[in-house]
C-alpha cells in the first residue's frame, strides 16, 4: 500500500495570490501529507500485516521571482507535460509527481492519494465528509465503510469521463484546470491525478472540508484534524 499525501508546508496561492482571509489556515495544507505520515506510523504500531509506504511531496506555495507562472508547462515525473493554469491549484502538481513515482518505482498493489484539495469538494460535502473518487467499486465500499466505522464518513463522487476533455491543452499533455465556468471543480481534480496513476488500483480522498474544524466537536479539537488516517489505518487493519 502507498499513500501519497499533499505536503504544501503553507499556500498563499503563488502569483495568483489568495485573499488574506483565505490565506490565516494555510499551515494546514499539508494536511494530506500528515494523514500519510501518521497512516504509516500508525500501521507500524498496531503490527499490521502490510507494508506500507509514505509519499510526501512538499513544498511552499509562495510568491518571488522564480514562481511558477499561468500559462507555464512543466514537465512532471515520467515527462508528462502540463500547462499551468492556475497557481492556486498547486497541490495537484505535486501529487502528481508523487504517483507517477509511485507507480513507476514502488508498484504499490494499491495506491491512495490524500489531499486538502479542492474548494468544490467542500462547497458539496461542507466539513463532515471527506470526498472518495475510484473506479474500484469495491476499494470504494471498504473505503466508505472503514470511514464509517472510524468515525470519519466519506462520500464517493463521480469521475465523471465526459469531463476528461475538460483538461485538453493546446500546448501540453494536460492541463491542470478546466476551464473557469466548467464547474465540478473536485471532479475534474480527481480525473486529472486519476492519468498519473499509471492504471493501478488507485482512490483519491479530498479532505478538503473535514481537515480542519472551527470549534471543537466530540473528541476532534479545533484546527487541524487528521482526518483521514483513522480511516485509513481501519481499512488497512480490515484486509484493505
Amino acid at each position: 500500500v502507498v499513500v501519497a499525501g499533499k505536503g504544501i508546508t503553507y499556500d498563499t496561492g503563488g502569483l495568483a495570490v489568495k485573499p488574506r482571509e483565505s490565506m490565516v489556515a494555510m499551515k494546514t495544507d499539508m494536511s494530506g501529507a500528515a494523514v500519510a505520515l501518521a497512516t504509516v506510523l500508525g500501521a507500524a504500531a498496531l503490527g499490521l500485516p502490510h507494508r506500507v509506504t509514505a509519499l510526501l511531496p512538499l513544498a511552499e506555495n509562495a510568491v518571488g521571482g522564480a514562481s511558477y507562472r499561468p500559462g507555464d508547462v512543466l514537465r512532471v515525473h515520467g515527462g508528462t507535460t502540463v500547462e499551468v493554469v492556475d497557481t492556486d491549484a498547486e497541490g495537484r502538481l505535486v501529487l502528481a509527481d508523487a504517483l507517477a513515482y509511485a507507480a513507476a518505482e514502488l508498484q504499490p498493489d494499491v495506491l491512495v492519494d490524500v489531499a486538502t484539495l479542492t474548494g468544490a469538494a467542500t462547497l458539496g460535502l461542507g466539513r463532515g465528509h471527506g470526498a472518495l473518487f475510484t473506479p474500484d467499486d469495491a476499494l470504494a465500499d471498504a473505503l466508505v465503510a472503514a470511514g464509517e466505522a472510524a468515525g470519519e464518513p466519506l462520500w464517493r463522487l463521480p469521475l465523471v469521463a465526459d469531463y476528461r476533455p475538460l483538461l485538453d491543452s493546446r500546448v501540453a499533455d494536460v492541463r491542470h484546470v478546466a476551464d473557469r465556468g466548467a464547474g465540478a471543480g473536485a471532479i475534474t481534480a480527481a480525473l486529472f491525478l486519476e492519468r498519473f496513476a499509471g492504471g493501478r488500483r488507485w482512490a483519491h480522498l479530498d479532505i478538503a472540508g473535514p481537515a480542519r474544524a472551527t470549534k471543537d466537536a466530540h473528541e476532534v479539537p479545533e484546527g487541524a484534524t487528521g482526518f483521514g488516517a483513522r480511516a485509513l489505518l481501519r481499512w488497512i487493519a480490515e484486509g484493505l
